[in-house]
């Protein structure tokens, strides 16, 4: 899956419907699905402090909150940009998908920070050379390896001081995927109890 973004996942979910299997009170099951299909199908699942998300996109458990659906929950308007919290959120995962989790090795990531760290100590071109031609110039695929590379390099002087404590992952696609899902899912969950209770309540007046 290429990179997710709020567009992206969007389009996947332009014709999805939600279907309330339970609902009473912590304790629910929001189905959502474009009928006819399961692609990109999602289920949000809460009992008293969890939400699991699952389906086509993944899966993954949060614990929060006795209502799950207030951590996720934005008070905006549905045509408001979908806002997510990465970090925060990651960090009240309690399980994560088996595939891909929520976290990966991000090879640009490295490099980036490479150029970063030459930057900051005001490589000379010989340096930098060195670099490219020492570190960067193989392949950068694996972790270990790049990580291993990093911590053998010497030139002049030089080396990469306690480079293993540079943060090198990226977030999953999976798990962005979710927690648009999440948001979006839940706003579509409040606007159909608002437009049934606007229901009861006028059919009260009658």
């Amino acid at each position: 899956m290429s990179s997710v973004t709020e567009q992206s996942f969007r389009r996947d979910i332009r014709d999805h419907a939600l279907t309330v299997r339970l609902d009473n009170g912590v304790h629910r099951h929001l189905q959502f699905r474009k009928p006819g299909t399961s692609c990109c199908g999602f289920d949000i699942v809460t009992w008293p402090g969890y939400l699991a998300f699952s389906g086509d996109m993944g899966s993954f458990v949060f614990q929060r909150l006795e209502d799950m659906l207030k951590f996720f929950r934005q008070d905006v308007a549905p045509t408001a940009a979908l806002r997510i919290n990465l970090p925060y959120w990651a960090e009240k995962l309690e399980a994560a998908d088996r595939f891909s989790g929520f976290q990966k090795y991000s090879e640009q990531k490295f490099r980036q920070r490479i150029a970063s760290w030459l930057d900051d100590v005001a490589a000379s071109k010989k340096l930098r050379a060195a670099v490219n031609a020492e570190v960067l110039a193989f392949d950068c695929s694996d972790e270990r390896t790049v990580r291993e590379r990093v911590d053998a390099f010497e030139h002049g002087g030089f080396q990469f001081s306690d480079f293993w404590e540079c943060h090198l992952d990226e977030y999953t696609p999976r798990f962005i995927w979710c927690c648009y899902a999440l948001v979006w899912g839940i706003q579509q969950y409040d606007a159909a109890i608002a437009a049934a209770s606007s229901v009861l309540v006028e059919a009260a007046t009658c």
